[in-house]
């Protein structure tokens, strides 16, 4: 393979591909992202390669293994083109009858297809399905259609046009108005506009300058940076090298944790590929313009994160943050001017230099521009990578695609911008989602993760999972961080735990100021943001905890306990017999009673407990009634049997 020396090489390279692909030729995409793989696809993968060999199929049917598709729950996924055929849950026992059926016959097999909740309605096409419809894929929805380890993939669908539009038809300044224009503002969390940022590298003084990909990706619960990487690498090397050309910068870094091992061998390919064509090195497409990528694998430490962590990380010492008198855009990576963006943010790029900002700005609200993929994961019925437009509320994302709230819980809180976001209750749903918006609401837009909270959720112990989290997270650096989100952990640990006092919530609040203003980087500064959020909208938790003992959801361990009601116990000795602490006494036709000294809050008993007896209840802050003596729990009556 040549390397191609001009955008018209690229072309007459692009349109090779596409003489060679017969649109109407049967083809399989299978999802092969983390999330499908980890529910089975690979086994699906080896079923349908070997079905193709058994009805002697080669050539005729071809099979491309794809990234994410997004609706992770419903996974593995395979889509029958070209009639768009949607089949989820794949199992290898499936793939005969796939082929039998659809493949030769064009037949539906319908038990496969997406099945609506509400109607039953059996759904075929994937742009059908709600979770999809109702969504806007500009950056995501290449990751179900093309093989992330194919380069002739990605060029297939345009891939590399903007970078030679950009080296080939515009200067660095146009490049760089164009993203100004188009207001694209930072994906990873802070929001800062991106073309401003770029701006003040290249006008920053010095020869040698750096653009770097942030995909440190740590946030419980948030996996879109690992996804794009995973299946489009080459869309991220597109906007990472028209960055470099706008800023000024001939080398440029990919931060990776090493947990993403398929993003690291996707994205290590993707380069080697990309190479071998000339879209990276020397003289890219005859522009003159040079540039390397290289790829660093980050330890896992959250912290690294945080931009002059990471820089401190990539010069090969202990990933600490560092003050910043000068932003890293003017003195960052070895002192030297640095541009760093998240994965999403350089995705972005290749779609605004390629259609326009005019285009791109008629997405989103005046202050948040284009589309954002967020990752949907708690107490919600689809669980997923969704990619809306700025603006969207979160009652849509939250209903109308993420299909409301399992088990008919009603829905409580949803906690937005990883572990240093905030809560936001039922009252704002209605709430716009973009940067501004969500700050407002005390929280934040983050990289992307976004948990939904049911009824049962304790939002106490919520504030204490995230400040533990941090507070193991802490670099400890700084005192405020180091000492005062132990300390915080502490005080929350008490309340949910029953010890908690008066005089804790102002302790906290004055502990979390001095965070904000007093610690060296975001992690600290931010800290607070769970409890300071979760005390705005559910201040009457916290009392309940502090001044009753009591826990409203029923969620906090040591102020809980379980209670057999006696005038619903049927004596089926199910608790009995799956209570792992030997903690109930009962016996046949007899009444069963906890003892309380012995239970360890497991909640099994609770959870076996036939639903049409509903004998065991989960009761706190209120005395557990006495058990019932020995005498009056003999025989279970007959109106009860029946």
């Amino acid at each position: 393979m040549s390397r191609l020396n001009s955008p018209a090489e690229l072309e007459e390279f692009r349109q090779g591909i596409l003489s060679k692909r017969d649109p109407d030729k049967p083809c399989i995409t299978l999802c092969t992202g983390s999330a499908c793989l980890a529910s089975g696809s690979a086994g699906v993968a080896e079923a349908i390669e070997a079905e193709i060999e058994k009805q002697g199929l080669q050539g005729q049917v071809e099979i491309r293994k794809t990234g994410c598709h997004g609706f992770c729950e419903r996974g593995p996924i395979i889509v029958k083109n070209p009639e768009g055929i949607c089949y989820f849950q794949i199992e290898p026992g499936d793939v005969p009858e796939i082929f039998s059926e659809t493949v030769k016959e064009k037949k539906i097999v319908e038990r496969l297809l997406y099945s609506d909740p509400d109607s039953g309605e059996k759904i075929v096409h994937e742009d059908e399905i709600p979770f999809y419809k109702n969504q806007e894929r500009l950056v995501f929805g290449s990751n179900g259609s093309i093989d992330p380890k194919s380069i002739e993939d990605y060029l297939a669908i345009g891939g590399y046009g903007a970078l030679a539009k950009a080296l080939v038809g515009m200067s660095a300044e146009e490049v760089l108005e164009e993203v100004k224009k188009s207001n694209l503002r930072g994906r990873g969390g802070g929001g800062f506009p991106a073309g401003i940022k770029w701006e003040g590298s290249r006008n920053a003084p010095g020869d040698i300058k750096y653009v770097i990909v942030n995909a440190d990706e740590g946030d419980p619960g948030a996996y879109m940076d690992r996804s794009l990487l995973e299946g489009n690498p080459h869309t991220i090397l597109e906007g990472l090298t028209i960055g470099a050309y706008a800023v000024g910068a001939c080398e440029g870094y990919i931060y990776v944790r090493q947990e993403y091992p398929l993003a690291v061998e996707n994205v290590m390919l993707a380069i080697k590929r990309a190479e071998e064509l000339g879209f990276l090195g020397e003289n890219i497409l005859g522009s003159g313009f040079n540039f390397k990528v290289i790829v660093h694998q980050g330890a896992g430490a959250f912290v690294c994160g945080e931009s002059t962590a990471l820089m401190t990380a990539l010069e090969g010492r202990v990933g600490e943050p560092r003050p910043k008198y000068i932003r890293s855009n003017i003195r960052g990576l070895w002192n030297r001017p640095s541009v760093l963006n998240n994965v999403e943010t350089w995705a972005n790029v290749p779609l605004i230099i390629s259609k326009g900002a005019e285009w791109f700005t008629q997405f989103g609200t005046e202050g948040s521009k284009g589309t954002k993929i967020f990752s949907l994961v708690g107490k919600i019925t689809n669980t997923g990578l969704v990619e809306v437009p700025m603006g969207m509320t979160l009652r849509d994302i939250i209903f109308k695609i993420g299909g409301g709230i399992p088990g008919g819980k009603k829905f409580k809180a949803v906690q937005t911008g990883g572990p240093s976001g905030g809560c936001i209750p039922e009252e704002l749903l209605d709430l716009e989602v973009g940067f501004d918006e969500l700050s407002k609401a005390g929280s934040m837009m983050g990289s992307g993760g976004m948990i939904v909270l049911d009824e049962d959720t304790c939002m106490v112990d919520v504030a204490r999972y995230f400040m533990a989290f941090l507070a193991d997270e802490s670099c400890g650096k700084c005192v405020p961080c180091r000492e005062g989100l132990r300390q915080m952990l502490k005080i929350l640990t008490n309340i949910t735990e029953g010890r908690g006092k008066e005089g804790d919530i102002e302790l906290l609040e004055e502990l979390s100021e001095t965070a904000k203003e007093a610690a060296l980087c975001a992690l600290g500064q931010s800290a607070p943001n769970p409890f300071l959020s979760t005390l705005r909208y559910f201040r009457d938790e916290y009392e309940a905890h502090i001044k009753e003992k009591r826990c409203p959801a029923l969620s906090c361990k040591e102020l809980i306990a379980y209670y057999i009601d006696p005038d619903k116990c049927q004596a089926c000795g199910r608790c009995l017999k799956n209570c792992p602490a030997e903690a109930i006494i009962g016996g046949k036709k007899k009444i069963h009673i906890i003892d309380q000294e012995k239970c360890t809050k497991c909640g099994t008993c609770f959870e076996v407990c036939p639903a049409k007896f509903a004998a065991v209840t989960k009761i706190s802050g209120v005395p557990v009634p006495p058990p019932v003596p020995e005498e009056e729990r003999t025989v279970i009556k007959k109106s009860k049997k029946q």
